[in-house]
């Protein structure tokens, strides 16, 4: 068993690059719909580990259910530990998040809780390593 999996978007990007040890199925600009539907399903592989972590919903757009999609992408999961990295942008996204981690009982780390680049969506180098070792 693989024994650390991330998944996700650019931020989940940005993590693979500080948390070497994990293998990293990862798409900057993805949005949950297409990651699920097209990326996942069919070119990921495996999603089994020990701990994943998950980064997903700043891309979605008001048309994209995102708790249905991350729902989706959680009954996929097995994993000892899965960790949600709540978006730092579109709070009904950030709710979506928090409400699928909480449903099956998953870590949550806060975005938010870590030095943002001048865009606001991404951690800097700083908040990424940082978030790495939170991520363990």
């Amino acid at each position: 068993m693989i024994e650390c999996l991330i998944l996700g978007d650019s931020i989940a990007k940005g993590v693979s690059d500080v948390r070497k040890d994990c293998v990293a199925h990862v798409r900057s600009g993805i949005n949950s719909h297409d990651y699920v539907n097209r990326h996942l399903l069919y070119t990921a592989g495996d999603t089994r580990a020990r701990t994943v972590i998950i980064s997903l919903g700043s891309n979605d757009t008001k048309n994209i259910n995102t708790f249905e999609e991350l729902h989706t992408l959680r009954q996929l999961v097995s994993a000892d530990r899965v960790y949600w990295i709540i978006p730092n942008i579109k709070e009904t996204k950030r709710r979506a998040v928090w409400d699928v981690a909480r449903r099956y009982n998953d870590w949550v780390i806060d975005a938010r809780s870590y030095d943002r680049s001048p865009d606001t969506v991404h951690p800097t180098y700083s908040g990424y390593r940082a978030m790495g070792k939170d991520l363990r």
